[in-house]
């Protein structure tokens, strides 16, 4: 078995599950003030389905799989799928994207039940700019949940912080410090074009060159060897620093040339890449009684529209893409 190779001669072995829509923050930059529209939970996947395509999946090449949402902890029983998906022949690596606000609920149900890696979102340390940001109130959850996630050896935990100019950029370097004590990994993504049509424009988006510039106020950033996967994060310590500072350029300087992933939304579309409205319907084939060559041949016929590249600095500033929370994080 050679696995999943695209057009462009890209290995696909990561697949990201979007198991639910629903979230319990509203967070400014993922989806609009009035919310999004939910979708029933009668055309949600149902953690049989899932399994059945990742066993497909797995027999192609898939080896990594991160579980994402909307926030994926609302969705009851995810310990269970994550157990399931444990058990499947082939499965590497299992991580969970997370807004961390029932993390200190679920952390070590989760552990035990076959979970790696923790990626935590947060864009503020302030409480009053924390609840502007997801207009939640939920902080010092987040902080608990951290705790008891250390505590329970997940490592590296990993940070996600999405720096918004004139908003929360003045945290930028406070982020970063987190790293002098703790081996966490602070991680910096590109502001991009998702859903929040209030707060979306390019000149809110800072690059990672003047995140790095920032940064470097703390000390020198010196690259290191990505040693968690093939991610797309850049990869630096800042000397001595336990911890590691990750960039994720998806506007910048986009990564689409080692791209290794596909995403399977909550309601049974795998979409091929995160910028583009191409996507392969497996859930309603599955409803239809499809066999098992056949969900292979949707498999590999979304590997086959998988774009070169994605296209946002060419599209009008005033272009949304579909919310996060309906793709998948």
């Amino acid at each position: 078995m050679k696995g999943l190779i695209d057009t462009y001669n890209r290995k696909i072995d990561y697949i990201r599950i979007s198991v639910t829509d629903r979230c319990n923050l509203r967070c400014i930059y993922c989806m609009p003030s009035e919310g999004v529209r939910e979708i029933i939970h009668s055309e949600i996947l149902t953690y049989e389905e899932i399994i059945r395509i990742l066993s497909i999946a797995t027999q192609l090449g898939i080896k990594k799989v991160r579980i994402t949402g909307g926030e994926p902890l609302v969705r009851k029983g995810l310990p269970s799928l994550i157990k399931s998906i444990s058990d499947i022949k082939g499965i590497e690596e299992i991580s969970l994207t997370t807004n961390g606000v029932l993390l200190k609920r679920f952390a070590r149900e989760l552990k035990d039940a076959g979970l790696q890696r923790l990626n935590i979102s947060l864009d503020s340390m302030d409480t009053k700019k924390y609840e502007e940001i997801t207009r939640g109130n939920h902080l010092s959850d987040v902080w608990e949940g951290i705790k008891i996630s250390e505590e329970l050896g997940f490592s590296p935990i990993k940070i996600n912080m999405v720096p918004i100019r004139g908003f929360n950029d003045d945290e930028i370097k406070e982020f970063a410090a987190l790293t002098f004590d703790k081996p966490h990994h602070i991680r910096f993504i590109e502001f991009m074009p998702t859903g929040a049509k209030e707060i979306w424009s390019r000149d809110k988006c800072i690059s990672v060159q003047e995140i790095k510039d920032i940064i470097s106020e703390l000390g020198e950033l010196k690259p290191i060897k990505n040693e968690w996967g093939s991610g797309p994060a850049k990869n630096f310590r800042i000397g001595k620093a336990k911890g590691v500072v990750g960039f994720i350029s998806a506007i910048s300087d986009h990564f689409c040339a080692g791209c290794n992933r596909l995403r399977l939304t909550s309601d049974g579309k795998l979409r091929p890449c995160l910028f583009s409205s191409l996507e392969i319907d497996l859930k309603k084939s599955l409803r239809e009684g499809c066999s098992d060559d056949e969900l292979r041949s949707l498999f590999l016929s979304a590997i086959g529209i998988k774009p070169e590249k994605h296209y946002i600095n060419e599209l009008p500033s005033e272009a949304l893409l579909k919310s996060m929370s309906k793709i998948g994080g």
